[in-house]
């Protein structure tokens, strides 16, 4: 296998302190692949993708098998700050409507709207509870030019989503339950939520299971071979055959499974802490008590949600290895911005941190599509740290990419054009730091 972090970061217990795996046990064991076995479809990978990919099918009467290199939402689907909200590309507007149109433009903002109503829907069919809150989120100006910015922008929001959006200035944001010193005036977007992502992707693989799907824990792909009759997938204790192959790796791909994916994905670090349970006095003293999503104005943007257990989530991008000392250097950090942002809060302790592998495309948009030449193989993967809601919606596509139909539900032009090759190859993480540099550049006060 082929990929470009260090092999610190795909190792099982490299995250033994998050939050979501220390709170919420595994429900089921995922034994490994054993042997030689044959499926109709293959899917690689047990995150939010890959298992919406599976029910989807599973609920048409396909057979279907799922391998992942320890378990359901071991990657990024169980380390991620639970955001399910609008978002999934990086490219900036101007840029999706050079490509594709006015029109291209306005179906990818209504697919994003649409990722968040699939979601919303889905745990209400499947009755799943993962402790859901928060009224759509809210973007916050870290500098009074961004404040301007977002004003500017409220209408365009509302006219392009059809969602309601509402502007806080400044002096209201301390009745609003988010002060700090920090922001000067935020919009919130009444769309989306906040839930723990752990206890929604063990949902689906609970789900899926009831549904006859096969899925094996601690099978890594180690290799794929084309056959007369479709792909073999080797892994370390057995074999798969399969007519169809679905690739749902995201972050966590490598560069030669398949050959296709060779520079055509970068991952990059999310880093998240959270606190104990702050008391109602701790809360009362730094006066944030909104259990709003909410994120900065920042290119290299820190995220945060006040929990309804009263724990507070804080996350921030950035980040190039993943060594455990820099993991270490990264906590530290992280707090750094957490008690500056927070300063009520500086002696409350936090407990838990981990990192976990987001995924760009150098198109900076998500794609869903075949892999390459090959016959009834697809892919998808680049969500840009929105995964919640267009890794899920992405994986109901690529299940009907699959099974051969044309689609009902909104599949827009941005999301079908295959993904463009990162230059440097496998030493593309060189890019990163460059680029951290600059976002750092233009997010100085």
């Amino acid at each position: 296998m082929r990929r470009i972090f260090e092999d610190n970061a795909y190792q099982r217990d490299v995250d033994t302190l998050n939050y979501w795996r220390a709170t919420t046990p595994n429900e089921r064991t995922c034994p490994a692949l054993d042997g030689r076995a044959t499926t109709e479809f293959a899917i690689i990978g047990a995150g939010f993708t890959g298992l919406n990919a599976a029910l989807h099918l599973a609920r048409e009467g396909a057979d279907v098998t799922v391998l992942d290199a320890h378990g359901p939402g071991w990657g990024a689907s169980g380390r991620n700050g639970g955001f399910c909200c609008l978002g999934g590309a990086k490219a900036s507007d101007a840029v999706l409507k050079r490509r594709f149109g006015e029109a291209g433009y306005r179906k990818y903002r209504q697919t994003e709207k649409a990722a968040v109503d699939f979601v919303d829907d889905l745990l209400v069919r499947l009755q799943l509870d993962v402790d859901r809150h928060s009224s759509g989120e809210t973007v916050l100006a870290h500098r009074p030019k961004d404040m301007d910015r977002l004003r500017r922008e409220a209408e365009e929001i509302h006219d392009e989503y059809g969602v309601d959006v509402e502007l806080i200035e400044k002096a209201d944001l301390a009745a609003q339950g988010m002060n700090s010193a920090e922001f000067h005036g935020g919009l919130t977007v009444r769309k989306g939520f906040g839930l723990n992502p752990r206890k929604y992707v063990q949902g689906l693989a609970h789900k899926a299971v009831t549904k006859g799907v096969r899925i094996h824990g601690d099978s890594p792909v180690t290799g794929i071979t084309r056959i007369d009759d479709g792909y073999e997938l080797r892994s370390p204790s057995g074999t798969l055959q399969a007519k169809h192959l679905l690739l749902a790796t995201n972050g966590y791909s490598s560069d030669d499974l398949p050959e296709w994916m060779r520079a055509r994905y970068l991952p990059i670090q999310s880093n998240i802490i959270v606190t104990r349970p702050l008391t109602d006095d701790e809360i009362a003293e730094q006066g944030w008590f909104s259990d709003q999503m909410a994120y900065d104005t920042r290119h290299l943007l820190h995220y945060f949600r006040l929990m309804p257990n009263r724990r507070m989530l804080f996350g921030m991008r950035g980040g190039v290895n993943a060594t455990p000392q820099a993991h270490e250097r990264m906590r530290t950090y992280v707090r750094s911005e957490f008690d500056r942002i927070f300063p009520a809060w500086t002696g409350v302790e936090t407990p838990y941190f981990w990192t976990g592998l987001a995924c760009l495309s150098r198109n900076l948009t998500p794609y869903v599509g075949p892999i390459g030449d090959w016959p009834d193989a697809f892919a998808s993967f680049a969500y840009h740290g929105n995964g919640v809601a267009m890794g899920s919606y992405c994986g109901m596509l690529m299940a009907e990419l699959a099974l051969g139909r044309k689609s009902h539900h909104i599949c827009p032009d941005v999301i079908k054009a295959p993904p463009a090759r990162f230059p440097f190859g496998r030493f593309r993480r060189a890019l990163l730091p460059i680029t951290f540099l600059h976002y750092n550049f233009l997010d100085r006060p």
